[in-house]
């Protein structure tokens, strides 16, 4: 069986499949977002202790899955880079992290916004959120080291050695409720013995995660296919200055 990373190194195969998949990824993005918030924000009731403060859970809690999600997809295509040298994983790492980085603080300021009013603190150095603020500053780290040098191949390794160390980071984030007794509450939605959140909440919270991972593909499709025509077109103008 081919390995699906091979498949997609070449850039030419990638436009044609990415030019397929975008349009079908912006659609189920919009139905899935849409039908979330209505679920969310009107559908769903008021948290029995909470009161109305639960409903920052539909947006707090996909933008987590997703900082986790962005950043595993972004260790996987490092990983890719330094073992095959498939350029367009390395192009997909770099595409990877500014968009991980952006749920990543949507996570931690929704965090704090619902930490307040449940808690009674904007933050704690708890274990979760400890870990998950880390994971934000490997996310700076990675765009950092892409530009930290004049080689844009030295830089690639770099940030892609720190997204391979840094996915440690995400088992951490994981069970770090499980391993430590800390403010944070336990999971509640995946777990081995099933939710414990009411399907009129669990539904629309995981049709907003499904709406926020095919956010996360049009995204992350529209900044590959920009890189790929900015260096094409860098080519273009090299060859062009070459024969002027």
């Amino acid at each position: 069986m081919a390995n699906p990373l091979h498949l997609l190194a070449s850039p030419a195969r990638f436009q044609r499949l990415s030019a397929r998949i975008l349009p079908f990824a912006a659609v189920v993005a919009v139905v899935c977002i849409g039908y979330g918030l209505y679920g969310g924000l009107i559908a769903s009731p008021a948290d029995y202790q909470q009161g109305e403060s639960v409903r920052i859970m539909y947006i707090h809690v996909p933008s987590a899955w997703m900082a986790m999600l962005c950043y595993a997809v972004m260790a996987l295509f490092s990983a890719s880079f330094l073992i095959w040298k498939h350029q367009l994983a390395d192009l997909a790492a770099r595409a990877s992290a500014p968009i991980g980085a952006c749920f990543t603080a949507i996570a931690l300021i929704t965090g704090s916004l619902w930490g307040q009013p449940t808690w009674g603190t904007w933050w704690i150095w708890d274990a979760r959120l400890t870990s998950v603020l880390i994971l934000f500053f490997f996310y700076l780290g990675h765009m950092a080291l892409c530009h930290a040098f004049d080689d844009s191949q030295r830089g690639g390794r770099a940030a892609a050695i720190l997204a391979i160390v840094g996915a440690v980071n995400l088992p951490i984030i994981k069970f770090s409720v499980d391993w430590w007794n800390t403010l944070h509450q336990p999971a509640s939605v995946f777990r081995l013995d099933g939710p414990t959140i009411h399907s009129s909440m669990l539904i629309p919270l995981l049709v907003m995660g499904a709406g926020f991972a095919a956010l996360y593909v049009v995204l992350l499709l529209i900044r590959i296919r920009a890189e790929l025509l900015a260096r094409r077109i860098a080519v273009l103008q090299r060859a062009r200055a070459g024969t002027s």
